[in-house]
Formats: structure tokens, sequence, C-alpha cells
């Protein structure tokens, strides 16, 4: 090399460092690539995409070879930068390379290709495809086997590798975040319902379901008369029949089905248990998604939940399950009844059955959902007793004031926020 000039030399160090600087950025652009998009545009027949895609699916491969390629390549250039300051300098020659190597190292092989992947990583991967995929197949044998000494070294200190897909797998709350990050990419009411999707799993069929004491049925035991005007009264369209007691239920009649009969003569208790179909039982706890496709599956559209006694706890329609994905649409003429107030003072008179869940969706604040399912069964839990009216006490930091308490139970609940925002809010949304 003593008969190479310096100018040489120095050309052939710097096809060096931009070589490094190839490796380096590649490395980046490679691995900031937005792995779905990359889907995308290689089914798109995209070369480089294609490329690129193939050489993420096995990304410890990949690695290994960058790796390969980068380190070679910045030991080739430390010693022909020691030999030419050696040269030029002598031994001070040496600790100047040293020292100018290892800036121009820096700016130039690491910290500026870098960054400039960061910002293009599709144009700066899909380029480096086209030479890694090749580079690849030739260094084959000696990937392997540094992925094997990798694999006895891991093994030493007793860890694993993770499965190759297990780096692009989303989870639920990861793909919660990718989904709100979508914000100005797809329409809120559109991102609002598949947050909510992703929240079926999460809610059971307890939190939304109408309490056993709610529910609304014909009693067939009760004067034939009175029932006649119930029956012209009930503004549902599926309508439960049950016997002295909701636990004794016959069934679920359609209103379509009791209309023609009304104007008939033929119509009493035996036409009416007649058209009455068999209820359909849910087990509590059971989660949203699941008793969806329950639903879907058995041809149904209400059931009655049940705890481990078979005793009915309450009663489920698919509208309210589509009610948590899409929101209220329901034309029910008692859904009108709004179970918020706001008063003049900023704070909200709430119902005491209303669900916890919809208390914090509505107000935007964060009170225990893991245990009773509605405002009163939280207040009771928490107090360990039957509060009288005025009793004020504080959950999650929010206070709380008992208004009204009727039948053993809190009718009434005022929540005071200092967040005058949320009530305009609720106003609105009133």
């Amino acid at each position: 090399m003593n008969d190479i000039s310096v100018s040489i030399l120095f050309i052939a160090l710097i096809v060096l460092i931009f070589l490094s600087a190839f490796f380096s950025g590649s490395e980046t652009g490679l691995m900031s690539l937005n792995r779905y998009k990359l889907k995308h545009q290689a089914d798109k027949k995209h070369g480089g995409a294609r490329r690129a895609h193939e050489l993420l699916k096995k990304p410890d491969q990949l690695i290994s070879l960058i790796l390969l390629g980068n380190n070679f390549i910045n030991i080739l250039i430390t010693q022909l930068a020691t030999f030419i300051g050696y040269r030029l300098y002598g031994d001070t020659g040496i600790a100047i390379a040293t020292g100018v190597l290892t800036v121009l190292l820096l700016l130039f092989a690491e910290v500026t290709p870098k960054t400039l992947a960061a910002n293009n990583p599709e144009k700066i991967a899909f380029v480096a495809s086209y030479v890694y995929k090749p580079l690849l197949k030739l260094l084959y044998p000696l990937i392997i086997a540094i992925n094997w000494l990798v694999k006895q070294v891991l093994r030493l200190f007793q860890m694993k590798q993770k499965e190759q897909q297990s780096a692009t797998a989303l989870n639920s709350d990861e793909l919660r975040i990718a989904v709100t990050e979508t914000a100005g990419l797809i329409p809120d009411s559109h991102r609002d319902m598949l947050l909510s999707i992703l929240d079926l799993e999460r809610v059971k069929i307890d939190d939304i379901m109408v309490p056993r004491s709610e529910i609304a049925g014909i009693d067939l035991s009760a004067d034939w008369d009175d029932t006649l005007n119930q029956i012209v009264k009930l503004p549902f369209t599926r309508i439960p029949i049950y016997s002295e007691s909701i636990d004794n239920i016959i069934g679920i009649a359609l209103m379509r089905k009791i209309l023609p009969l009304l104007t008939t003569d033929n119509f009493n208790r035996d036409s009416l248990k007649a058209i009455t179909r068999k209820p359909y039982f849910i087990p509590e706890g059971t989660a949203l998604t699941t008793q969806l496709i329950n639903f879907q599956k058995n041809k149904r559209r209400m059931g009655f939940v049940v705890d481990e006694y078979g005793d009915i706890q309450g009663l489920v329609a698919l509208e309210d399950i589509l009610e948590e994905i899409v929101g209220e649409f329901t034309t029910d003429p008692n859904a009108k009844f709004n179970s918020f107030y706001q008063d003049i003072d900023g704070s909200y008179l709430i119902d005491g059955s209303t669900h916890v869940r919809e208390i914090n969706r509505q107000l935007e604040i964060d009170l225990p959902t893991s245990g009773p399912r509605t405002i009163n069964g939280l207040i009771l839990e928490h107090l360990e007793m039957i509060p009288e009216a005025g009793t004020s006490l504080k959950i999650n930091d929010f206070a709380l004031e008992v208004m009204q308490v009727k039948n053993n139970m809190v009718k009434t609940v005022r929540i005071k926020l200092d967040n005058t925002l949320i009530a305009d809010e609720l106003a609105e949304h009133g």
C-alpha cells in the first residue's frame, strides 16, 4: 500500500464512509417502515415494497446482514484512516486520524443517514432492498452461522427468541392507539365506532342490561281488562310475558302478532300464550362480543340475564349492544327521559339506576366500573349502608351527594364537577 498515492487512499476512505452511511441509513429506513402500509404496497406489486416486505419477514437475518456489512466496512475505515494518518504524520497522525475519524463517522455515517432515513424510510428502504436481497443470498451460509451463534448465546442467558411475527402483531390496546391516531384521516363518527367495537370484549352483558326491577311486561295473572289496557300503552315491539313474577317467565310476544288478535273476539290468555316464543337466557358476565354472536346464531333479538342460581337479573336486547357501537338510535319514547339534569351551579342530578359506565361516558369522568353497575350500587358499596338524603361522599376524587332515597335505594344523586366545559357538552347532548 506504500505505493498507492494518498489521494487514492482518501478517495477509498470516502467511498467506504458512504458505504457505512448506506448500511446505517438503510437499517433505520427498513425498521421504520409502516408494516401494514408496506404489505398493502407489496400486494400492489411494488417491486421495492415487495422485496422489503420479504426481507422483514425474517428480521433476524436482515439485521445480521446489515450489521455484518456495516461492521466490516467500519473496520476497513478504521484501518485505512490509521494508515493514512501514520503515513502523513507518523505516530502523531494515528491520534489525529482517530479523533477526526470519530467525528466523520458520527456525522456522515451515523447521525445524518439515519436522520434522513427516519424522515424518508420508503425511499431509502426500497432502494436498499434491491441490494440486500441478492447480498442475503450470497452470504446466506454466513448469516445462518451467525444467527446460530446468537441463539446459543441467548440460551446461555436462558432467553428465547420470540416468534418472527410477534414484532408486528398488535394487541387490542395498541390497535386502539392506532385507531385513535387516525384523527383527520377518517370521520370522527367512524373512529368512535371502531373504538366502541374494540371495547365490546371488555364490556359485560351486565353493564348494559335493563335491571330486573325495570323490566316492563305483561302479567297473565292480572285482571284481563287491565292487561288489555297495558298492551295498548306499552311502547315496545317485544313484550315479556310472565305469571305473577318475572321469575315465572313464559316468553316473549311480538307486538305485530298481538295487534291483529286485539281486533278479534278470540284474544285471551290462551291465544296470547300461543303466540309467545320461549324465553332465551343469557349467563351473567357474558362479553358483548360473545353475546352478539350468540344472538345471531340463535336468531334472537332479546334475552334474559340469569345468575348462577338461574334467577333473572335483567333483560338485554340486540339494540342495546348495537347502541354500544353506533350510539343511541332508539325510537322508544321512554328513551327520551334524560337521566342527567344539569343544575345551575354546573353539577348534575343523576337517576340512581343509571349505569356507572354511562355516567363516565357522558361526563368524561372515571368512577370505578369493576364493581357495582349502577351509581346506586356504587354508593351502597362505598358506604356499606343505606344512606339518608343529604349524605355526601367522595369517590375517585369526585364529590357525590345523595339527594333522594326511596325503597332502600338511592333514587337521585348529585355529582359535582369542576370542569364546566364538560357541563356545557352534556347540556348540548341533552
